[in-house]
């Protein structure tokens, strides 16, 4: 059996892509594998969002260009972020890549295979129809047929973006915003829960932009959490433009809507977010992060952060700081800023250097984690829900699992299994995770 290496970078929804990518392969009669020397298929799915993982992606190419020497009929093919914005430029840069395919052309992989074993180099990176807003990126024929592996899945429901923040060059390299037809979305919902899978994350862009002649993205949220045998809910990222109370008053209200939200701020200046073309304030932010808070004292809350934008002062950096220490995050994903091409950002003046970047990283950072510490301690003593996803990968007999709020729960010395959902005494905090003991099986 041929067999077939997938490395991917970035974000969720690459991960998404990937996943459709090892479909296609195994239909193709494909063995996936995890060691690349027994690939003779090697597809890396590219992240441009940030340059390091650009360069991680030609680091690996050149590793690769060495494996390719001992193994003449490998293939190597390039996909995702950096592909649709390079396109032809990396058969040129690289000669050992036979194929270069963008973020709408995955599922034209058995195509692109064929070619390439006629002796052809290929790139594939022309969009799929963007004059209509609603579109099936994922074809109807393929839903029933998708493998499952654990008991949760992901299902994109957005596609591109059309926001055009400053520093963000997604537009560019997934294209305008398009939602999905919601049936299309429902029937993808009901065979996974099939398959058992037991939660779902909605998955975009900016995912609560979704919007059909039939349905809004609440109305969509309120569908897929009804379905009968699915156990929770979730989605990311919304984008705080689009968010209002009635999606709050909705999560509120339906048990299956997990009690947590990523909702990006990216920096607590004004100034800051009108240069990054956020199109909110840091207190029309904070009036919708209290008003969920009320409406939902449990809500736990995570974040995109970016520190050293273009011009960023010394007291535009601590007010991001105040946004911290104010809506207390469970998690924050920090980024010093990285200049991107065709970007408006990349075009400013002032940039701060790596050193004072790096210097602002570090103190977010270490405030963040006294944060997530504090917020783990007050845990302590507490019974959670916790739906088991997997055995540890080092403790044996332990399970660990995620409650609502999505805070990473070990169960050492247990009986249960993956998908189950259990009542959890937390006993005791480690550095990013929480330990505790089975009360009882909850039915779901």
């Amino acid at each position: 059996m041929q067999k077939a290496y997938i490395q991917t970078f970035g974000c969720q929804m690459n991960g998404y892509d990937s996943q459709w990518m090892k479909e296609i392969l195994l239909e193709e009669g494909y063995d996936i594998t995890d060691e690349v020397k027994e690939a003779g298929l090697v597809l890396i799915n590219t992240c441009s969002v940030r340059e390091n993982p650009e360069n991680k992606v030609y680091s690996l190419l050149g590793r690769l260009n060495r494996l390719k020497r001992q193994k003449p009929g490998m293939i190597i093919g390039v996909g995702g972020c950096v592909a649709q914005q390079e396109g032809e430029a990396i058969l040129k840069r690289e000669s050992s890549v036979n194929m270069v395919f963008g973020t709408d052309c995955f599922f034209q992989l058995p195509e692109m295979i064929k070619q390439v074993k006629e002796g052809k180099r290929v790139v594939y990176t022309d969009w799929l129809e963007r004059h209509r807003k609603i579109q099936n990126f994922i074809p109807d024929e393929k839903i029933e047929s998708a493998r499952i592996e654990g008991n949760k899945a992901m299902i994109a429901i957005t596609k591109g973006c059309d926001n055009f923040c400053s520093f963000c060059i997604v537009p560019t390299t997934r294209g305008r915003l398009v939602s999905r037809e919601a049936e299309n979305i429902i029937a993808e919902a009901q065979s996974l829960i099939k398959k058992g899978v037991k939660e779902i994350l909605l998955l975009g862009q900016n995912v609560n932009s979704y919007q059909t002649h039939q349905f809004s993205f609440a109305g969509l949220l309120k569908s897929v959490a009804d379905l009968e045998g699915l156990t929770r809910l979730r989605f990311t990222s919304p984008h705080p433009n689009d968010w209002d109370n009635g999606l709050t008053d909705l999560m509120a209200s339906h048990p299956k809507i997990c009690n947590q939200i990523h909702l990006p701020i990216q920096a607590g200046s004004d100034r800051i977010l009108e240069l990054m073309r956020r199109g909110h304030t840091v207190m029309e932010y904070l009036d919708k992060v209290n008003y969920i808070k009320t409406k939902i004292p449990s809500i736990s809350f995570s974040t995109d952060i970016i520190v050293g934008f273009p011009g960023e002062t010394d007291d535009e950096f601590e007010k991001t700081l105040e946004i911290l220490r104010a809506v207390r995050y469970s998690h924050v994903y920090a980024f010093k800023y990285s200049s991107r091409p065709g970007t408006k950002a990349a075009e400013m003046e002032n940039p701060l250097t790596e050193e004072i970047k790096q210097e602002r990283l570090s103190k977010l950072i270490l405030l963040q984690e006294k944060i997530q510490e504090d917020l783990f301690s007050q845990l302590i003593g507490t019974k959670q829900t916790v739906l088991i996803d997997n055995a540890h990968p080092k403790e044996n007999g332990t399970m660990n699992g995620r409650t609502d709020s999505n805070i990473p729960i070990s169960i050492p010395e247990t009986d249960l299994t993956s998908g189950e959902l259990a009542e959890v005494f937390i006993t005791r905090k480690k550095q990013y995770s929480l330990v505790g003991r089975l009360v009882r099986r909850l039915p779901h």
